[in-house]
């Protein structure tokens, strides 16, 4: 249950993050160039991705949050253990890919601009592959 916990509460802190970009923060920067710059790294873009789209994505990863506690049977009973299986199985999935696609040429050239580029490499990417291996080690838990 710790792993759950901790993946739900690291996956929360980044809903949030989104959540308040999606309503007009711009923490850690102090411009919309400054955040895209730090959080998004493509120079084709001088403003944040649509407030809508920020807020999309906030409840998404909200959901992601709640499905290591499902896996670890926190709250049994509340789908098929199949799909909550199935589910999670695509989930570390998707954070697999976006932890491997920093590393990925191609990926680093559509978001070379700094400090995006360096934080990707050392804290984005890293925390895309530790969730996609919490998932891994709830998965083959639950198996």
């Amino acid at each position: 249950m710790a792993v759950a916990t901790a993946l739900a509460l690291v996956l929360a802190a980044i809903a949030g993050l989104h959540l308040y970009w999606g309503l007009g923060g711009l923490w850690p920067a102090s411009t919309q160039q400054g955040l895209v710059s730090a959080v998004v790294g493509d120079a084709r873009l001088k403003r944040m991705p649509s407030p809508l789209l920020s807020i999309i994505v906030a409840a998404a990863i909200a959901l992601t949050a709640l499905w290591p506690l499902l896996l670890a049977g926190a709250f049994a009973g509340a789908a098929p253990r199949l799909l909550i299986m199935a589910a999670g199985v695509a989930i570390m999935a998707v954070f697999l890919l976006r932890g491997v696609a920093g590393y990925v040429p191609a990926w680093r050239r559509k978001h070379a601009l700094e400090p995006f580029a360096t934080l990707d490499r050392c804290c984005y990417a890293p925390l895309c592959l530790a969730i996609a291996a919490g998932y891994a080690a709830l998965l083959f838990e639950g198996l």
